[in-house]
């Protein structure tokens, strides 16, 4: 499974969220610290949860980074994380 794959299932499995765009920024990144030659280092995030709603920015990504597992967030450089 990509990256980009296993980032969605875990975000779709823990919030079902009525958005969620998962991008791939690791190309305008090349080069840079922290990319790894992997092509999936550096991710932005669009997403719209009712979970999330209501909750603090630290609590959203809290949420959202536990959401992810230390696996995934160990492996990738770069989250940036736009709540809708």
């Amino acid at each position: 499974m990509s990256m980009e794959q296993e980032i969605r299932s875990r975000l779709e499995e823990a919030f079902a969220p009525t958005v969620l765009n998962v991008v791939n920024e690791s190309h305008l990144h090349a080069g840079h610290a922290g990319d790894d030659g992997t092509g999936e280092s550096h991710w932005r995030l669009e997403l719209a949860a009712s979970d999330l709603q209501g909750k603090s920015r630290i609590a959203q990504h809290r949420a959202i980074h536990a959401a992810l597992g230390r696996d995934v967030m160990g492996t990738i450089h770069a989250l940036s994380i736009k709540i809708l």
